[in-house]
């Protein structure tokens, strides 16, 4: 990272963003192209890792390009304001990025990554009819490295 005065290192800091944070936009691998997508997410943490749960329907371009390459960036950010600095204009936000792998995963699995999305989209609790999980996909997201920065004033 080229401002080592703005990375944020501290775990518990990068967790607390992730927290705040409603959107998450997935990087994929595409032919000529990235693709990124926003998506809403939950998360869990193991062992200092975090594994980002997301969901779709069971068809689309998100899907097949996963199904090509599984290696994937994930990205969220808040954004909290613009400062004119008189002589300069800057945002002051807070972000993070991930590189990890994601994976389909179904029965149990899928069941507690679709309860950890309602929970961080502020629906705890949520009761569904568990057919829905036949109608989507639920991935897992294992992050191998995650970095975060902040600019503030």
């Amino acid at each position: 990272m080229r401002r080592k005065d703005r990375e944020i290192t501290d775990f518990n800091e990068i967790i607390d963003i992730l927290h705040r944070t409603d959107t998450v936009r997935l990087g994929i691998h595409d032919d000529e192209f990235p693709y990124v997508v926003p998506l809403s997410f939950g998360f869990e943490t193991h062992d200092n890792k975090i594994e980002i749960y997301i969901h779709g329907a069971k068809d689309g371009l998100k899907h097949t390009l996963l199904d090509r390459n599984s290696s994937v960036c994930v990205e969220a950010s808040i954004f909290h304001r613009y400062v004119d600095l008189g002589t300069d204009l800057t945002t002051e936000y807070e972000s993070v990025i991930g590189f990890g792998t994601a994976q389909v995963i179904h029965g149990d699995e899928a069941k507690k990554g679709l309860d950890l999305i309602c929970t961080h989209c502020g629906f705890d609790g949520y009761s569904y009819d568990l057919r829905a999980l036949d109608h989507m996909r639920i991935y897992k997201i294992t992050l191998a490295s995650i970095t975060g920065k902040r600019r503030s004033i």
